[in-house]
């Protein structure tokens, strides 16, 4: 097994500046939400390429935490997550994903409506 890097906070964000703002379900449909969780995904997957230089040294994901701020009756939160989970689908293939997590929140920092968890094997 080759080591675990761990990412927490992969938030919507480009160039420091907010995606998308407020609770999927309310002000954001669940398009939004999956296009945010895609976002979240894809600073996570610059922040990994940045420490390593490089995404071919992943050799896994072990684990994706969806974490999604929504209003109290929404229920499509797969739909959400499925837009980090098809992205990592595409940049790693099938066989380099395990299981994730999906969680309804009240609420997450600065307003956003998705956080991304990503843990990541990397080879020796």
């Amino acid at each position: 097994m080759g080591k675990l890097i761990f990412l927490s906070g992969m938030l919507p964000v480009v160039d420091r500046k907010p995606q998308y703002i407020g609770r999927v379900g309310g002000v954001l449909s669940s398009d939004d939400g999956r296009k945010a969780a895609e976002a979240a995904t894809l600073s996570g997957l610059a922040a990994i390429k940045d420490h390593l230089g490089s995404l071919d040294k992943v050799v896994g994901v072990a684990k994706l935490g969806v974490y999604i701020a929504t209003e109290g009756d929404f229920r499509d939160h797969p739909k959400v997550a499925d837009g980090a989970s098809e992205l990592l689908l595409k940049v790693f293939g099938a066989e380099m994903l395990s299981g994730r997590v999906v969680l309804g929140v009240a609420s997450l920092p600065l307003g956003m409506p998705v956080e991304i968890e990503l843990v990541v094997e990397v080879a020796d």
